[in-house]
């Protein structure tokens, strides 16, 4: 459980050991993905990247979580990680650290998302939760759903932070 009001009310550390304070994408639609790279939805990065290439310049933040919680599908170290996402799929969007999604130890943001869309759990990689932003309107989206099913949705949002 957590204590935080919006999504920028909180931070992550990026695979570059950095703290990112989520209020430096104040005012813009954020999605957030837990993400793996031995996993049956990998391939759900290309979409993930064509999203930030597309929407990006128009206000969308995309962000990946590595998790290794589900079959340990994220056994890598963050550079190992980063430079799979680099090489295999061109990823340019920001990466957290890997981070735990669900239990005692999830993480503050996965928290966060999990308490505005009814507090189930994460089930799997690659579910993916698209903040509004005001950062408190949050949709969620199976794992399942490719990230090009998203674009009417990010589309909305991102239309949404400009007015």
């Amino acid at each position: 459980m957590t204590s935080a009001e919006s999504l920028y009310d909180l931070s992550f550390v990026d695979n570059h050991g950095e703290t990112v304070a989520l209020a430096d994408y104040a005012g813009r639609p954020v999605l957030i993905v837990n993400t793996a790279s031995r996993c049956g939805y990998t391939h759900h990065y290309d979409g993930l990247q064509r999203l930030h290439e597309v929407y990006g310049p128009q206000g969308l933040v995309v962000l990946g979580f590595p998790c290794n919680q589900f079959l340990q599908q994220e056994p890598g170290t963050d550079a190992e990680i980063e430079e799979f996402c680099r090489l295999d799929y061109g990823v340019t969007f920001p990466l957290s650290t890997k981070v735990e999604v669900n239990g005692d130890d999830a993480h503050p943001v996965f928290s966060f998302l999990k308490e505005r869309t009814g507090g189930e759990d994460v089930p799997w990689n690659f579910e993916k939760f698209l903040v509004e932003a005001d950062g408190v309107t949050v949709h969620r989206y199976n794992y399942r759903i490719k990230p090009d099913e998203l674009t009417d949705d990010v589309v909305v949002a991102v239309g949404d932070s400009a007015a």
